[in-house]
């Protein structure tokens, strides 16, 4: 019983720090380094994440700069950078890439945060899966003799609170990343 546990909290705990780095990459109109780890570059014919490429750095509150260590790879990274879906055009000097974030509309907010929205009952939908798998793995136990009716009910109620508990931790990651967001 202590093994179905152990692994429900190990899964939603992921599910947490899923959604935590999915709200690190969702740009807030300031500069977060983390916005450029799904942009690939073709290196030498691998893609290759930014930040493996370069040094990346918050130069000012809207400002990322990107200082690739191969020069030769700077415009590779410069158009991947404009054919992200990030919506930014790169300024470089031939050396340092610099990313300058415009200040977001207020539409634009508001859609990020709906999307916010959605992506933490993704999360919430996947901890409720969760516990149900971990409550069917519990009854075939309960069936199996291996644990009474009591133990049955009194894990059902433990199950229940753990998947409140990390409901609530989702909510509150939620919470602050759309006050970061409405932020002017």
């Amino acid at each position: 019983m202590k093994e179905v546990f152990q692994a429900a909290e190990h899964k939603m705990n992921k599910t947490v720090e899923v959604l935590s780095k999915e709200y690190a990459a969702i740009r807030a109109g300031r500069a977060n380094p983390a916005v450029l780890d799904k942009i690939t570059v073709d290196y030498y014919g691998t893609p290759t994440p930014i930040n493996q490429l370069a040094a990346v750095s918050v130069a000012e509150a809207r400002t990322l700069t990107v200082q690739p260590w191969d020069i030769s790879v700077v415009r590779a990274v410069e158009k991947a950078i404009q054919t992200s879906d990030l919506g930014i055009n790169p300024q470089s000097d031939g050396k340092i890439i610099r990313i300058i974030f415009p200040p977001l509309t207020e539409d634009r907010r508001k859609e990020i945060v709906k999307d916010v929205s959605k992506m933490a009952e993704e999360a919430k939908i996947a901890i409720r899966s969760v516990r149900r798998d971990a409550i069917e793995k519990l009854k075939a136990m309960k069936k199996s003799s291996e644990i009474t009716e009591d133990d049955l009910k009194d894990a059902e109620k433990k199950m229940q609170d753990l998947t409140d508990k990390f409901g609530k931790e989702i909510e509150a990651v939620s919470d602050k990343k759309q006050k970061e967001i409405m932020e002017i």
